[in-house]
């Protein structure tokens, strides 16, 4: 099993979707570390050499912010918009959807579950 940035990726999956594992690659990061490195589409991850492997772990932490560093540069920058008390930094305190959606009716992922109002019924 191959272990790049912290995470053990899966070996019987092709090199493409096993780097996706990975929090801050995606998809397309993964297309550029692979073409940087120079392993064919199709190779899967138990057909890498130890070099292939090395390769990818030195471009991932050469080129991309990964991992623990980018889910504490999020959680930074969520925590300076609260301090500044922006707009968002509010909706971010307040336990609401932060990128214009309706509350109205929806919004049940951030708000959490309906609570019931005394005394509605009519």
């Amino acid at each position: 099993m191959a272990r790049i940035a912290g995470v053990n990726i899966p070996t019987n999956k092709r090199v493409l979707i096993a780097l996706t594992y990975i929090h801050g690659i995606g998809p397309q990061k993964a297309l550029e570390v692979v073409d940087k490195v120079g392993i064919p589409h199709e190779r899967r991850v138990n057909e890498l050499t130890d070099a292939e492997v090395l390769q990818i772990r030195e471009t991932i932490d050469r080129d991309y912010m990964v991992e623990g560093d980018l889910r504490r540069e999020v959680a930074m920058n969520i925590k300076r918009k609260m301090d500044l008390g922006c707009y968002t930094g509010l909706r971010h305190r307040k336990g609401l959807p932060v990128r214009g959606q309706r509350t109205h009716t929806n919004a049940r992922t951030r708000k959490g579950p309906a609570k019931a109002i005394a005394g509605k019924k009519k």
